[in-house]
């Protein structure tokens, strides 16, 4: 059952305060992101168009910055309040967040003025997990779909601290970098951050429903909550078109406290009794990057093939990227984000909804779910057949 919450708060959703965080974050991420552009331009952190940019024009980068602001002062407020500090009694997951935020948004804004070389970056982003690490927050078990006893599909591999810690670190790593990778649309890696911290916390909220106020199950939930209005907050200055870009600075803040989340819940799960829902479930952030990923990565991959057999460089750049093509079938950048978000999120709260849910009807939402999106997506494309058509 784990630890119980005192007897004032047991049994009792804390979901206005969670929802406070989130407000918390996001309003001062909003009210102090206008402050870090002004920033920014002034450092000379600004983005210029290269070939292979959807944006036409220089913009300001750094946002991260703010967004940091925002978590932080989410953290502080969930500190103050007496059903949320039970999240930093059992738990030093929400300091851990705290510390480690600070150095990768730190290494980010560096990077976002002076660009960094990969090494460096990755050096901060090795440090950032291993502070992660050192303060307890690391996998415990995994799940696998073998040996199982007793007709249960799978068995639990429960980890030694060094494979927890490699493990935790490879996670934070990969994480960090593949939002980093989807930072290439005005609004899109908020928005994906937002959807997948979001799910991240729902699915907090259902385990806590379930076990009765765990007070062990309150860091992931604030922090996904925290990072949830951090992205909200961002969005209005980020989306199309952007008047900031949050740079390395945002997103590595983002893929850090996605990690975090998931991997603090991990160390609280019932592994008493194997059931790969939870581990879908609690894998979110990861699934939907990688859904989000899998276009790009399948056109970096042809991309150098193409590049490789016409013998020019891996590194040239083209137009030949996800949000290249979908503004090659006819969507403006708005309508791609959207569609992307659309994609996001039922593959997030599908994900969640699995946990709880009978898995018939979750299959049949999110499949109806992907074609409807799948439809959309070529509308476009076919009213320029139509079109096509009566012209001949």
């Amino acid at each position: 059952m784990g630890t119980p919450l005192p007897t004032s708060a047991a049994g009792l959703l804390p979901v206005r305060e969670y929802l406070l965080v989130g407000l918390t974050a996001a309003a001062v991420t909003f009210l102090l992101t206008g402050l870090v552009r002004v920033v920014a331009i002034r450092l000379g952190a600004v983005a210029n168009p290269r070939a292979r940019d959807v944006h036409v024009t220089p913009v300001p980068r750094m946002g991260g910055l703010a967004m940091y602001a925002g978590v932080l002062a989410a953290m502080l407020l969930a500190h103050q309040l007496p059903v949320l500090r039970v999240a930093y009694t059992y738990s030093w997951a929400p300091w851990a967040v705290v510390l480690a935020g600070l150095l990768i948004t730190l290494v980010g804004a560096i990077d976002d003025r002076f660009e960094l070389d990969s090494l460096t970056k990755l050096a901060g982003q090795v440090t950032a997990a291993g502070i992660l690490v050192l303060f307890g927050v690391q996998w415990l078990a995994f799940w696998v779909p073998w040996d199982g006893l007793n007709g249960s599909y799978g068995s639990v591999l429960v980890l030694g601290p060094s494979q927890g810690a490699l493990l935790t670190m490879l996670l934070t790593v990969t994480m960090v970098n593949a939002m980093n990778f989807v930072d290439g649309l005005d609004g899109l890696a908020a928005g994906i951050g937002f959807i997948a911290a979001a799910a991240t916390c729902a699915f907090s909220l259902g385990l806590l429903d379930q076990r009765n106020g765990d007070a062990h199950l309150y860091p992931p939930a604030l922090i996904s909550a925290a990072l949830a209005g951090a992205c909200l907050g961002f969005l209005p200055h980020n989306f199309n078109p952007a008047k900031i870009f949050m740079g390395d600075s945002g997103s590595m803040l983002i893929g850090l406290m996605l990690a975090a989340a998931s991997t603090s819940q991990a160390g609280d799960l019932n592994y008493s009794v194997a059931d790969p829902r939870d581990l879908i479930a609690l894998l979110t952030p990861l699934i939907v990057v990688a859904a989000v990923l899998f276009v790009p990565l399948l056109d970096l991959v042809m991309a150098i093939i193409r590049r490789t057999r016409k013998g020019l460089s891996i590194g040239s750049a083209d137009k030949m990227h996800l949000h290249h093509r979908f503004l090659e079938i006819g969507h403006s950048q708005r309508r791609a984000v959207l569609l992307i978000y659309l994609w996001a999120g039922l593959l997030a709260f599908g994900a969640v909804a699995l946990a709880f849910a009978p898995v018939e009807v979750v299959v049949f939402g999110v499949a109806a779910g992907l074609l409807l999106a799948l439809g959309v997506s070529a509308v476009p494309r076919l009213k320029a057949a139509r079109a096509a058509a009566r012209g001949n």
